[in-house]
């Protein structure tokens, strides 16, 4: 039997943004809702009764969804979460400059801690994290851990975290020169030792050069090195949205 046959009857019991939830309340959903994409939902229900379902993680191919749940061999390859493109970052400003840089909005770090609660919450958690030094990007892993410790204290625990320059936002001041280091972090990734999938948390330029995919800031892409990095889908919430950065937005 895969997790995706026992999902539905996985529960745990959490607290959330102050409110103490009922315990074996809480539970994890992933439904087909097209014939390509998939949908991960978390039902969470107070002591006081107050059923509270929160923003859904979409995901594409549904194909995907047994290996996102049973393989610890591939790479999640995530751009940081949604910031606040009214501060643009400054000339050469430091990747540890919070001061002088784009940083994450208050509602971009609900998203993100959102997005680790429907992903753990769903059994889809990753056995090591490699994050750039920016801000926005500490903020995100942050949010994300945040969210995860929330259904399980336990996922974060003994999880393998690093910060790593090779992931800096590409040809800026202490950035990463090439994606070469980054292609390397995936390509030699087996999972072997970890349980659950490598998570980079990088930027939109160096994932942009790395796999001509255009990503949200949140989304990641699922990544198999056991297929010359061949990009099998990607997972995003629902809610995530082009930023003005990046896309031509009306």
């Amino acid at each position: 039997m895969t997790k995706l046959d026992i999902l539905a009857t996985t529960v745990a019991a959490v607290c959330v943004a102050g409110s103490v939830l009922a315990q074996g309340k809480t539970e994890g959903r992933i439904d087909q809702v097209s014939t390509h994409m998939g949908e991960m939902i978390v039902t969470m229900e107070t002591e006081a009764d107050a059923k509270t379902e929160r923003d859904t993680v979409r995901f594409e191919p549904w194909q995907m969804a047994d290996d996102l749940l049973n393989r610890d061999d591939i790479v999640f390859l995530m751009r940081h979460g949604p910031t606040d493109w009214s501060k643009r970052d400054i000339v050469d400003v430091s990747p540890t400059d919070c001061d002088n840089q784009r940083i994450m909005t208050d509602t971009g770090k609900q998203d993100m801690e959102n997005f680790g609660i429907l992903l753990a919450a769903n059994d889809v958690r990753p056995g090591k994290i490699v994050v750039s030094e920016w801000c926005r990007n500490q903020q995100t892993l942050s949010a994300f851990l945040d969210g995860m410790r929330l259904v399980n204290p336990d996922y974060v625990e003994d999880l393998s975290i690093e910060t790593s320059a090779d992931l800096n936002l590409l040809l800026s001041l202490q950035g990463a020169p090439t994606v070469t280091a980054m292609r390397e972090m995936i390509s030699t990734w087996t999972g072997e030792g970890h349980d659950g999938p490598l998570l980079l948390i990088s930027h939109f330029t160096n994932i942009d050069e790395l796999t001509e995919f255009h990503v949200y800031e949140g989304e990641l892409l699922v990544l198999d090195p056991k297929r010359e990095n061949r990009v099998l889908g990607y997972v995003r919430l629902k809610s995530a949205s082009p930023d003005v950065g990046h896309f031509s937005v009306d």
